[in-house]
């Protein structure tokens, strides 16, 4: 009888459903572990680097701060020069300022970008902007007046070596 009615309602669409067919079942609720399939992934807010004067002792903790922004927004970036130019908005005084300006001097005056890869970028970067010798800022460290605990922490303390 069901398949009698079935070949009525799609011969007539106008006619009422079946009345003994069952409802369609209704769609499981997504669960908490399961984004909806429309769902877009939301990225974290992520900061940018702070500001760069080319003092020696913040070198490593800039150039940390870039890689590890450019890595965790890589589509963000078109290719390598765009890497290099978005560091370089953050030379904004001192020494910094000074290399930057260089840098486009020469790309001004040979009309080709002076540093082709962020690698080397980063070679650059460690050259001019990293301590020159590490051991002797450590040995002068542990001569000068910082060199004792005081009223830090013994974490505290051991983080500035």
């Amino acid at each position: 009888m069901q398949l009698q009615q079935l070949t009525q309602l799609v011969a007539n669409p106008s006619l009422p459903a079946i009345p003994n067919s069952p409802p369609p079942p209704a769609p499981s609720p997504p669960t908490s572990l399961s984004p909806a399939p429309t769902a877009r992934r939301t990225r974290p807010k992520l900061s940018a680097p702070p500001d760069f004067s080319g003092e020696r002792h913040h070198g490593r903790v800039f150039l940390n701060s870039c890689s590890l922004y450019i890595h965790l927004a890589l589509e963000q970036f078109y290719d390598e020069q765009e890497k290099i130019l978005w560091a370089l908005t953050f030379f904004k005084d001192g020494r910094a300022a000074k290399w930057s300006e260089n840098v486009f001097c020469q790309e001004a005056d040979t009309g080709v970008f002076p540093i082709p890869t962020w690698g080397d970028f980063e070679q650059q970067f460690r050259l001019h902007f990293f301590p020159v010798n590490a051991e002797a800022d450590t040995i002068s460290t542990l001569e000068g007046t910082f060199y004792h605990q005081g009223g830090r922490t013994v974490d505290n303390y051991l983080d500035n070596f």
